[in-house]
Parts: structure tokens; C-alpha cells; sequence
């Protein structure tokens, strides 16, 4: 069994720490969460770690942790840091394009290491900061197994 992980903004994490209480994790749909939120099986480290080394150019071991807003017995959220959304609302394509390929390349990492598959979650990430800035929303995730 693997886990899911849902993405969504929320203002504040007394409003995240919310969400999963009121609708079990089958029943989310894109705006349930608001910002039309995200289904992927790529973890929030991950992602963290992704745009901040990718783009950002900081290293590996110096990716900033994530803050636990919420810890169930059948879920749990957390928090991402605001640089990890931020800055990829201002780059355009050929950093983008960079960001993949400095990830596909950085060595003792998880998550994908196909530099085109990197490219593709970079731009869905892309569109996600721009509607999270624009309801000025913080980044969270909704995790369950």
C-alpha cells in the first residue's frame, strides 16, 4: 500500500489543520481543499527538496524541514515552506528546463530522476504557487496511507 499525498493552500494552519477532519481522503476532489489542490505520490520532502536545489541552488543537506501542523492515527498535514512554492512563480521556461535537468543530475536523492518527468511536476508546481499566491494561501499537505 503506498501513500497518497494531496496538496492545498489553506491561509493559516489553524485552517489546515481543519481540512481533513471534515471529509475523509476518498471524498477530496480538486476544490474541496481550495486552489484546486494536487494528487501525487511524490512526498513533500521531495518537492521541497526539488525546487529548492533545483532552482534556488541550495544544497542538498540544507533544504529547510517541514513543519507538522496536524498528526492523526489516519493522517497527518504539514506544512511547506514558503520558498518552496515562491520562487517558481517568477522563472520562466529555460529555468524551469535548468531546474530539471540540476535535479535529474544531483546524486544520493529520492523521487524522479527523469529529467522530462522533473520538467512536467515543475510546470504543475508552477501553476499551483500561482493560485496560492494569488488567494494568498500557504502550501500544505495532506498525507494517508
Amino acid at each position: 500500500m503506498g501513500v497518497t499525498y494531496k496538496y492545498f493552500g489553506a491561509p493559516d494552519g489553524a485552517t489546515a489543520a481543519r481540512v481533513p477532519i471534515s471529509m475523509r481522503p476518498e471524498e477530496l476532489g480538486g476544490d474541496e481543499l481550495g486552489m484546486n489542490g494536487m494528487f501525487t505520490k511524490i512526498k513533500p520532502e521531495t518537492m521541497a527538496a526539488m525546487v529548492l536545489t533545483g532552482i534556488e541552488g541550495v544544497p542538498l543537506h540544507k533544504v529547510p524541514p517541514l513543519e507538522l501542523v496536524v498528526l492523526h492515527p489516519d493522517y497527518a498535514v504539514v506544512k511547506l515552506p514558503m520558498t518552496v512554492v515562491d520562487p517558481l512563480r517568477d522563472i520562466g521556461e529555460e529555468a524551469v528546463g535548468a531546474a530539471a535537468f540540476i535535479w535529474s543530475t544531483v546524486p544520493d536523492r529520492g523521487g524522479p530522476r527523469d529529467a522530462f518527468n522533473v520538467y512536467q511536476l515543475l510546470h504543475e508546481w508552477q501553476d499551483f504557487s500561482h493560485r496560492l499566491h494569488e488567494a494568498g494561501h500557504q502550501p500544505y499537505c495532506l498525507v494517508w496511507p
